[in-house]
């Protein structure tokens, strides 16, 4: 009896999931729209700060290499480094020679920051508010486009890849923003066959790829549709997104021997196994890697869900499907163009995640059988991406660990370049801690040091050799001795430190 009581009880809460999601009334949309804006900002205070971010900051500080201090130093020394404010000029002129990205989003950043302040959660919370109106723009596209909105809403910000992105301090949610905006303009573009539309459509397209390069898939997706179904609007859409191409390739060839190696060579299956494997992650997260012995079964449980999907989406194309679908295939096909143009593999979820959006239109009409449990699952892969460690990159969480120990010496390997490691890590210490980078394959001198913290970040080639560097000279250094190591730090007692009068 208790059994069929729990059973009763979670179908009437499926129920009432499924209403509160699905009704349409005007409470519930402004419900909905402020869980939405919350679960995003939670997202973006929950997780640490990131690699790639520390370069926004740096960049739109004016320090896009920080001159750390040598020796040891305090990180309220160095907020400077945060905290500054760099033009238009400069922000362009360091992307063009020590990057690989377009300006538009480091420049609306820069503007930002000098109005809210130079925080790291005040950066994300612009990308913050550039995913709600992605959204809003998505539901305005849905319903242009006759498709079930809070379904398409509800799938594309569960989608664990345009959460992830859509709070970053980088551009992919402004050049998310406008990719929807210019798919949406587009197909108003199509249904009253007006020019003027379609030459708007190419400059939003444009803005998005002057945002994020790998975006302009999306805008190429858009043109193919319409050369089959309006080809006399196309040289409007070509018209209006010309000159972000000339500004793009302006910059893309300053930035050709910028970071090179940042991608693995390109080889065709090991590819095409990352692509599934990202893809997959960029829908439902990180759910196989909780799963521990079970992650192959969990794998196969979610691909099972996810071509059950795509069948009852192919047995009920919602109008526009070709649309939809040209833009959802458009990024990782052209990931794998450039794969094989430049020998590399520049396949990761952030760049696939520019399909979501479409892709939850072609399932927004999903039957409830289908779209419940998938809802199910993407709400549990948010859960990870909020509070997972295996999801969240390790320098803050290190840093978070190192300063609980009292008084200690931090060492932090200084990486390729001194920006993605010490950055977030750095910021994430209190001020008064002590704080010193690890340059060279040595160790800094220790002999007055009685507790040492080791973070043992192997984030990038030169972190890598570093750690291993280190390790050895403390193996070999009879003084030092290993109180407490896990994956994040290893914790030193020294015994000589202590003798000294």
């Amino acid at each position: 009896m208790g059994g069929v009581g729990v059973g009763a009880h979670a179908r009437k809460w499926v129920e009432f999931f499924c209403y509160f999601l699905f009704t349409t009334s005007g409470t519930y949309r402004c419900l909905k729209a402020t869980i939405f804006l919350l679960l995003l900002a939670a997202i973006a205070l929950l997780r640490p700060p990131e690699y790639d971010e520390a370069y926004s900051l740096f960049l739109t500080a004016g320090n896009p290499r920080p001159a750390w201090p040598t020796g040891v130093f305090h990180p309220g020394d160095v907020r400077g480094f945060y905290d500054g404010h760099a033009g238009w000029r400069a922000i362009a002129a360091n992307l063009r020679t020590g990057d690989v990205h377009p300006p538009l989003y480091f420049w609306a950043l820069e503007a930002w920051r000098r109005v809210v302040g130079p925080g790291w959660f005040a950066a994300r919370a612009l990308s913050v508010l550039l995913t709600v109106a992605g959204l809003t723009l998505l539901a305005r596209l849905a319903a242009l486009a006759r498709a079930p909105v809070l379904p398409t809403l509800t799938i594309t910000l569960l989608s664990y890849g345009f959460a992830a992105t859509g709070i970053e301090a980088r551009g992919f949610a402004l050049a998310q923003c406008l990719n929807i905006a210019g798919v949406l303009l587009a197909l108003a573009a199509v249904q009253r066959s007006a020019f003027g539309l379609a030459l708007l459509a190419g400059g939003v397209f444009g803005a998005a790829s002057f945002s994020n390069y790998l975006a302009v898939f999306v805008g190429v997706a858009a043109m193919a549709w319409m050369l089959a179904t309006r080809p006399r609007l196309l040289p409007g859409m070509i018209a209006g997104i010309a000159p972000f191409m000339a500004a793009d390739y302006y910059f893309f060839t300053g930035q050709l021997h910028a970071r090179v190696g940042q991608f693995v060579a390109f080889a065709p299956l090991p590819a095409l196994g990352r692509l599934a494997r990202d893809a997959g992650a960029a829908v439902f997260g990180g759910l196989p890697l909780y799963a521990g012995g079970f992650g192959g079964a969990v794998a196969a449980g979610l691909l099972g869900l996810f071509l059950a999907c795509t069948a009852g989406a192919i047995r009920r194309p919602p109008p526009y499907a070709a649309l939809f679908a040209l833009a959802a295939v458009a990024p990782p096909a052209g990931l794998i163009a450039l794969g094989i143009l430049f020998h590399n593999t520049p396949i990761e979820i952030r760049y696939l995640a520019f399909s979501l959006p479409y892709l939850a239109l072609l399932f927004a009409a999903l039957p409830r059988a289908l779209l419940c449990p998938l809802l199910a699952v993407q709400a549990a892969a948010i859960a990870g991406l909020m509070f997972a460690p295996a999801t969240m990159q390790p320098q803050g969480l290190a840093a978070a660990e190192a300063a609980l120990v009292p008084g200690a010496l931090i060492l932090v390997p200084f990486g390729n370049d001194g920006v993605g490691i010490p950055g977030p890590f750095i910021a994430r210490l209190p001020d008064a801690a002590r704080v010193e980078l690890l340059r060279a394959e040595t160790l800094a001198d220790l002999s007055h040091e009685p507790r040492i913290v080791l973070a043992t970040l192997q984030l990038d080639n030169a972190s890598r050799a570093t750690i291993t560097a280190a390790r050895a000279a403390i193996g070999r250094n009879a003084c030092l001795a290993v109180v407490q190591s896990d994956a994040l730090i290893t914790t030193l007692s020294n015994r000589c430190a202590h003798q000294q009068p």
